[in-house]
């Protein structure tokens, strides 16, 4: 078997000598530009012909097909594997957030991605990212509610777009855009196992185009599947005391969470008339997850029930989640104005459950399954959007657009069962209260909150002459709970000739903080690298006296300046090559605190009335941060006598500094606190967190009935900084290889076998004092997670 570096270097080798290689071979009725090009865009622009190569800012289109070329079933590990500037690791044993990952684009904060579908704001997930994971304080969308085969294409836009979206949009855009044809559609079963023996994956995917008489389509999409768990711990290894396993005894489990999931979308548009039709589209996703939290030791009084559970026990985390989203709206055209009117409803309702637990506060009698709450976001908007050409004097008409929004936002965190929170002291002395494993949400901590915003916006695009083209945009928008913002954003490419453009954006922008972070108090078992006896962290909103106490000030939005110049070169037919280099600005960046623990902590939190409670922890607008890149993207359709040859290369290089950090509150020293706000780890975790770098080379061969794909990507190191600097470790980089081949019967069926990292390349391992006694094996900051080789079968037949 070939090593990865020399498979490496024949596709760079193929791609880096296009002219040489490729030429003498190439016949001479060879396509002028590969179809992604000639692609219309209709993400960043207003303008209604605007194609991938003539874009202002950096764009990345995604097809349906690159989704569905891997094992994966999930949309954000899809578009992992298919962008160099997007990082989606898998996290283990960190609540809720080992159910719904995070994303991150360009090294910023996940939240700090705007996700459109059909170009309509998509809601956030209800979930906040509160443990030691990439994202950690985010609140983002949950990509995987999107079910991969309602998708056409993805339009990635890597550049900072507030001022024509709104808030959020600092790192970019991902605009998901749903198929919709009145015809055709597709059918496939799939299943897939690692190599080690488990996790093993099943699904069935399909959609279907109608046509609605002669003036309109409904294309329906569905995708049902499981998921098993896997489970990389390993044995304890440290010295045998009351609250750890039993020496040699494998006590954990580490790795992907089981999996009931299920999806179903629509899209659809109708003409009433020759000027106006209707339109409406929208998703439904059920997932019922489950994964672990920390084992509880069979002589810990504190944490368990002998009469209950003899050998101690390794509680469950359930979260069902519900994800619902809906669009309707009218659209039309009046003489040469087009104007848009939408409604925009967003749903999503995520329940937690603990099992195979109990509440030693309770004593013999704890159930053993406790219902701990929920938590609930909803997403009303009502936009109009209105365009038209605009003749000034210019060799073609400028596109002036300009509309209004209206948004109303909700977040609830409903209360658990009573078992599941409470303190009933019949337990042992000193009996933890609460569900162990995940504790459920108390009637005090509990709350509906929401906020009202509007946004008024407009710009102009235009081509200057045959050569230039410029755009500006701006909105103003205002929230009714703390203020206003307006953004700008100017944009130019100059194409020299048609092999060689100069493309360039500035842009100032905006994050709003959200509800979940301004009002979610929980409290958290919480392990802390190179301590082996866990935390017990309570969240506190940053407007709460225990929050004050600490420091907090009330939360206000980030700000971002942001700076993009690029290379466009198409040198040859079929060769397609991008150059993007980028400087982002995020002052006043949200960020949860450290975990503030210590003697001090525990006695300023037991004089406000909270006991059993180790540490806290708050959200604060306490750094700045500058990010610095550059994005290489190439592709090249290599087209042979009874074949072709499609390669397709992607670099991306990351720096984020923090650049400035607030110093401590006097709070914290009046209080007798001598503690870091921002500490090392978490200042780590942003610097650090994420490779600096990331390569992807593939090259899929088309021949007869057959097709074959071959991707190797490199994913650069990582670090992780504890308190503890003798325990900074850093992960090296490594390179995955993914290949599959597919034979074709016919017009209409696919057969695939496949496997992603075919040569089972883990991460580098923990060292022994950030590997929790040696069971943690691995990083949570591994950017490819650590679960090994996947092999996987599919049928598919299309029509």
């Amino acid at each position: 078997m070939l090593r990865p570096h020399r498979l490496t270097l024949a596709v760079a080798a193929a791609l880096v000598f296009p002219t040489a290689a490729f030429a003498q071979q190439a016949p001479a009725d060879t396509q002028a530009r590969t179809s992604t090009l000639d692609t219309l865009i209709v993400t960043g622009t207003r303008v209604s012909d605007r194609t991938v190569a003539e874009s202002q800012s950096p764009i990345d289109i995604i097809t349906s097909e690159t989704l569905t070329a891997s094992g994966t079933t999930e949309l954000a590990t899809a578009l992992a594997r298919a962008l160099p500037s997007l990082n989606f690791p898998r996290p283990a044993l960190t609540d809720g957030t080992s159910a719904i990952r995070p994303a991150q684009l360009r090294g910023l904060a996940p939240d700090q991605v705007l996700v459109l579908v059909n170009g309509k704001r998509r809601h956030t997930s209800s979930l906040l990212n509160l443990n030691g994971t990439i994202g950690r304080g985010s609140s983002p969308v949950d990509l995987n509610t999107i079910p991969i085969s309602a998708i056409d294409r993805v339009e990635v836009l890597r550049d900072g777009a507030s001022a024509q979206y709104g808030s959020d949009a600092i790192a970019g855009v991902v605009n998901v855009v749903l198929k919709g044809s009145s015809e055709g559609g597709s059918l496939s079963v799939s299943a897939g196992q690692y190599s080690a023996g488990d996790g093993k994956q099943t699904q069935i995917a399909g959609d279907t185009g109608l046509a609605l008489g002669e003036r309109g389509f409904l294309h329906l999409s569905a995708q049902v599947g499981q998921q098993e768990e896997t489970n990389r711990a390993r044995p304890f290894a440290g010295t045998p005391g009351v609250t750890q396993p039993a020496l040699g005894q494998k006590a954990f489990v580490i790795g992907e969470p089981e999996v009931d999931f299920g999806a179903v979308g629509f899209n659809t548009d109708i003409a009433l008339t020759d000027s106006i039709s209707v339109y409406g589209f929208g998703t439904a996703s059920n997932r019922d997850i489950t994964s672990f939290a920390f084992f509880r030791a069979p002589n810990n009084t504190a944490q368990n029930i002998r009469s209950i559970y003899p050998d101690g026990f390794l509680p469950e985390i359930n979260n069902i989640s519900k994800d619902r989203s809906l669009v309707a709206g009218v659209k039309g055209h009046v003489g040469e104005w087009n104007w848009d009117l939408s409604y925009n409803y967003g749903y999503n309702h995520l329940e937690f459950y603990t099992r195979n637990t109990l509440n030693a506060s309770l004593g013999a009698t704890s159930p053993t399954s406790f219902y701990d709450g929920a938590l609930e976001t909803t997403q009303n908007i009502v936009n109009l959007d209105i365009s038209r050409p605009l003749e000034i004097g210019l060799a073609y008409p400028a596109t002036l657009s300009f509309g209004v929004e209206g948004r109303n936002e909700k977040w609830n965190q409903s209360p658990g069962e009573f078992g599941s929170y409470a303190n009933a002291g019949l337990g042992a002395p000193g009996a933890g209260a609460g569900a162990q494993g995940f504790g459920g949400f108390a009637p005090e901590v509990a709350g509906a909150f929401d906020r009202d915003s509007h946004a008024v916006y407009a710009g102009l695009e235009a081509d200057l002459t045959e050569k230039f083209s410029a755009g500006a945009a701006a909105r103003y928008e205002d929230y009714d709970d703390f203020g206003s913002q307006v953004s700008g954003k100017l944009s130019a490419r100059y194409a020299f000739n048609d092999a060689i453009a100069l493309r360039g954006t500035v842009s100032s922008g905006f994050r709003a903080p959200s509800l979940a972070q301004q009002y979610f108090q929980t409290v958290s078992t919480t392990f802390i690298a190179g301590v082996t006896t866990p935390f017990e962290i309570r969240t506190f909103p940053a407007s709460s006296p225990v929050a004050q106490a600490f420091g907090a000030e009330a939360l206000k939005p980030e700000e971002s300046l942001s700076y993009s110049l690029g290379l466009v070169l198409q040198p040859v037919d079929n060769l397609y090559v991008t150059v993007d280099a980028y400087q982002i600005d995020v002052d006043d960046r949200i960020a949860l605190s450290s975990n503030l623990t210590g003697d001090a902590v525990r006695r300023l939190l037991e004089s406000q009335g909270i006991f059993g409670i180790t540490g806290g922890r708050y959200f604060t607008n306490a750094i700045d941060t500058r990010t610095r890149g550059i994005d290489v993207v190439g592709s090249y359709r290599w087209d042979l006598a009874a074949s072709s040859l499609d390669l397709t290369a992607g670099y991306n290089h990351t720096k984020t500094e923090i650049t400035r950090i607030a110093a401590n509150p006097e709070a914290l020293t009046q209080n007798g606190l001598n503690l870091e706000r921002i500490d090392r780890v978490e200042i780590g975790r942003i610097e650090d967190g994420f490779p600096r770098n990331k390569l992807l080379l593939s090259g899929t061969w088309n021949v007869d009935d057959w097709r074959f794909a071959l991707a190797t990507t490199r994913y650069g190191s990582v670090r992780t900084t504890p308190n503890n600097a003798a325990l900074d470790q850093k992960y090296g980089a490594k390179w995955l290889l993914d290949l599959s081949a597919t034979f074709k019967p016919g017009d209409n069926w696919a057969l695939t076998l496949g496997a992603d990292n075919v040569l089972n390349e883990y991460p580098d391992e923990n060292i022994f004092g950030n590997s929790t006694n040696g069971q943690f094996p691995y990083s949570n900051l591994s950017p490819f997670g650590f679960g090994g080789a996947f092999a996987y079968a599919k049928v598919a037949y299309n029509w």
